[in-house]
């Protein structure tokens, strides 16, 4: 017999959830595992909106299982932690980004690829080893093995710094990856949108002189003025595309 969301695990937890196509979130009630001896619980404080929150809760890539309880870009401080746990103790600030479990012993383990993990369990709606759903940060409380928590600065803001948990990783690392962190290179944005105002700010922070390309002019002072971009094309009109 299949267990609700509210009885799969005996720490009870509240969030909110997508039901169905319309993408709407409503109260639920659900459960957590208790805390194991490598895991980390912390209270959530804050947990950023990414589009893919949003494709999710309308099954816009089809393989949604509701309910659905998003959010990767989450932050809180730890409430409870495993007697095996050695970076993280109660008090601490912290962070999970997109993703909670991995087999740990592949190839792409190894090398800190856990993203290509092929038994990589997202943070929500998957299922996690035990055969029951993961549920987001939009909640009150998270817990997560100690090797996918990460430890949050305490010079860094904890609501405006979430994003960095999906949108910084995913524009910080290829700039890294690529050696594009190097001061005096050219580099191109494509879009201003989640992704791309954080990628101009680590361009800019890296020494580079960025370009943002755009089909929406009315974004031209936000990046000039806001977020010192050196130009700013709007890419729909081949004149200015020709100049690059």
């Amino acid at each position: 017999m299949v267990k609700s969301p509210e009885s799969e695990h005996p720490v009870k937890a509240f969030g909110y959830a997508a039901r169905d196509v319309s993408g709407v979130l409503s109260p639920l009630t659900f459960s957590r595992r208790a805390t194991g001896d490598k895991d980390v619980r912390f209270k959530v404080l804050y947990c950023g909106i990414c589009h893919t929150d949003l494709h999710f809760s309308k099954n816009e890539w089809g393989f949604t299982t509701y309910p659905i309880t998003p959010g990767h870009e989450i932050v809180g401080v730890v409430t409870e932690v495993g007697s095996k746990v050695k970076k993280f103790k109660v008090g601490d600030k912290v962070g999970v980004g997109c993703l909670v479990g991995s087999c740990r012993s592949c190839e792409n383990c190894a090398k800190d690829l856990e993203n290509y993990c092929p038994q990589q369990i997202p943070t929500y709606g998957f299922l996690h080893y035990d055969g029951t759903r993961t549920y987001g940060g939009y909640s009150d409380h998270m817990v997560s093995d100690e090797h996918f928590v990460l430890r949050w600065p305490e010079n860094l803001p904890l609501d405006s710094g979430a994003p960095l948990l999906c949108a910084g990783i995913t524009t910080y690392s290829p700039l890294r990856h690529f050696g594009l962190d190097k001061p005096g290179l050219k580099i191109g944005v494509v879009g201003l949108g989640g992704l791309g105002h954080v990628a101009v700010k680590f361009a800019k922070a890296f020494g580079a002189e960025v370009t943002v390309f755009s089909t929406t002019p009315s974004k031209k002072q936000e990046a000039l003025e806001g977020l010192k971009a050196d130009h700013f094309i709007v890419s729909k009109d081949q004149e200015q595309m020709q100049m690059f």
